[in-house]
């Protein structure tokens, strides 16, 4: 077991470049036994479930306890289902839930919901969660006190409540004010990079200041879309500008930048064949070397129509891995596969066994998770 204690004596500061050779060799007084493969894949696996409380035949026990899967994302609605009460219906309720995911852990357990604020929230104040609001609310009214409070608010609030992983801030600029999945839901601050970066800085200092991770979302920039990528392909070949990367080469240079998830969204011009979330090009090509990022990438979730509508799953997973991803989110939420962990595990091992992805692929993304595991400890 990696304790508290080990985690901090060997810790690096998340976004770093180096490795954490004591993680995978063994070495150091602690003794830490060397992960095997299909541990070290399980660390790159966020799986979603349903469930209010915990039992036995609640298959995320089995992934936590026995494959060892590196995290969890939490719902208050089933998207499939179309109904509420998935995870989320109370401040007692889920401390009392995440408090179960915790102990079944041997190592820290990633444990995330999307708490942005005013549309998109899973805590919200009719649970008896405090109140929020948007991000264009904050990015209008443009005043630094204000959104350090109710980022504070948030911040506070996931972690009394035994959460660790905000899917927040969104850094995509207000280009398309009629975006179906951005603009129309008043997600992005602006559509200025500056009140973009300054507000989302200060959603990073708040949460970590309460040991809780941000994720900057959604590279390359999805505020331009005429589409959604929740329900199918998104093209913003000609709509999207290279200004859309600006908050992100701002708060990766700042060392703000702890975790970027990806966007199913495609360019043609960057990419002919894949979208960002399955592209060398943007995950590697731009996100690590042009900009210099080198903590945790985690797709947006791989059951979405954006991708599945023309890869199947397996090629997904392979895909978003050569492609430079650390962590696998799949919500288990727009589809429900109980199997998805085992079969994922079962996919990447034999896609290394097979030399398709190296062993120093997944080995590069174990470090990054737990570096900034070692953060949050």
């Amino acid at each position: 077991m990696l304790t508290r204690r080990t985690f901090l004596k060997y810790s690096l500061a998340a976004g770093t470049a180096a490795a954490c050779p004591w993680l995978l060799s063994g070495c150091g007084s602690g003794g830490v036994t060397e992960p095997t493969l299909q541990q070290k894949i399980a660390q790159m696996l966020m799986v979603g479930f349903r469930g209010l409380t915990l039992d036995e035949s609640n298959y995320i026990v089995r992934d936590i306890r026995d494959y060892q899967i590196g995290g969890t994302i939490l719902f208050d609605r089933d998207a499939k289902l179309g109904t509420y009460g998935r995870n989320i219906t109370s401040p007692e309720q889920l401390k009392a839930l995440t408090a179960s995911l915790r102990t079944l852990s041997a190592t820290p357990l990633f444990m995330a919901v999307d708490q942005e604020g005013g549309n998109v929230v899973r805590l919200k104040e009719r649970y008896g969660f405090p109140p929020t609001v948007t991000a264009q609310y904050l990015g209008t009214l443009n005043n630094p006190a204000i959104t350090r409070m109710y980022a504070d608010s948030i911040a506070s609030t996931l972690a009394e409540n035994g959460l660790n992983m905000n899917f927040a801030p969104v850094v995509d600029l207000n280009i398309n004010p009629a975006s179906p999945a951005i603009g129309k839901l008043e997600r992005s601050f602006s559509a200025n990079p500056d009140i973009v970066t300054a507000h989302a800085r200060l959603f990073v200092e708040t949460h970590d200041k309460n040991r809780v991770a941000t994720c900057f979302k959604h590279f390359p920039g999805h505020g331009s879309a005429a589409a959604d990528s929740h329900l199918g392909f998104v093209d913003v070949t000609d709509t999207w500008s290279t200004i859309e990367l600006e908050p992100y080469r701002r708060l990766i240079a700042e060392g703000n930048a702890r975790m970027v998830m990806t966007a199913h969204v495609f360019n043609r011009t960057i990419d002919p064949v894949l979208p960002a979330t399955l592209s060398k090009a943007f995950i590697t090509g731009i996100l690590r070397e042009q900009l210099g990022f080198n903590g945790v990438v985690v797709t947006d979730d791989l059951q979405m129509q954006g991708l599945t509508q023309f890869f199947d799953y397996k090629t997904i997973v392979e895909k978003s891995i050569q492609a430079g991803a650390d962590i696998i989110l799949v919500s288990n939420n727009l589809e429900y596969d109980p199997e998805i962990t085992p079969k994922t595990i079962g996919y990447v091992t034999d896609l290394v066994r097979s030399g398709q992805i190296t062993e120093q692929r997944i080995d590069q993304s174990y470090r990054r998770i737990m570096a900034l595991k070692a953060r949050l400890s």
